[in-house]
């Protein structure tokens, strides 16, 4: 019984820890200005959010346009929030999820969080 006990609480620490890293493996996505809605400019700055999820999000998120099926945070596809909704969570965390305003640049906040909004539940 205490075999069980210790294995979960390890499985768990684990799954936590992916969630919150440190953010250094992340650094290497380059920053560039909040994606506009026309033309050119909202297609890379949709492939801007969806590279930014994958490297960020996609180990807790499941978000189905991204290919993501993590566990350990919200179904993204299920919740489909708004774009706002998103971006302070990215921003201030909570939850269990961790704050990414000291990984993330705001314009790459802003690519991501408008990324999520639209694709996530379509």
């Amino acid at each position: 019984m205490r075999l069980l006990a210790a294995s979960l609480l390890v499985g768990a620490a684990l799954t936590i820890a992916a969630c919150g890293g440190s953010g250094s493996d992340t650094a290497s996505v380059p920053s560039t200005p909040a994606p506009t809605t026309s033309g050119a400019s909202a297609s890379k700055g949709s492939a801007e959010g969806k590279q930014l999820f994958v490297a960020n999000c996609s180990t807790c998120h499941t978000l189905s346009a991204a290919g993501a099926n993590g566990m350990a945070g919200p179904n993204l596809d299920q919740l489909a929030p708004d774009e706002a909704t998103v971006k302070a969570q990215v921003t201030n965390g909570g939850g269990g999820m961790p704050a990414f305003s000291g990984t993330l640049d705001p314009a790459q906040i802003d690519a991501v969080s408008a990324y999520v909004a639209s694709v996530a539940g379509k």
